[in-house]
């Protein structure tokens, strides 16, 4: 069961923003106090959405992964001994 809005948020616009979302709430057949809200409840969702799914790591561990991406590639032992038998398949040995 949905319950009542109790809690109030109030805020001051320039009378040329505020003519605005009454335009844009007209166009789709909402209160402005809808259209404001539902803006306001999308936004602080997209913010929070990026925020939290954000993965934060310490410079020192981000400059260490730099630095080895652009490190010249060196094949292990497995890799070589993968690449031979990919090899050797491809020409039919």
């Amino acid at each position: 069961m949905a319950t009542a809005a109790s809690a109030r948020f109030e805020f001051r616009l320039r009378p040329e923003v505020k003519s605005r979302i009454e335009r844009a709430a007209e166009l789709v057949n909402e209160t402005t106090s809808d259209f404001a809200r539902t803006a306001t409840e999308e936004r602080a969702e997209r913010v929070l959405h990026e925020h939290e799914s954000a993965t934060v790591v310490p410079a020192d561990f981000f400059d260490e992964l730099l630095r080895a991406l652009d490190a010249p590639a060196r094949p292990n032992p497995a890799l070589q001994a993968a690449a031979r038998r990919a090899r050797s398949a491809v020409e039919g040995r």
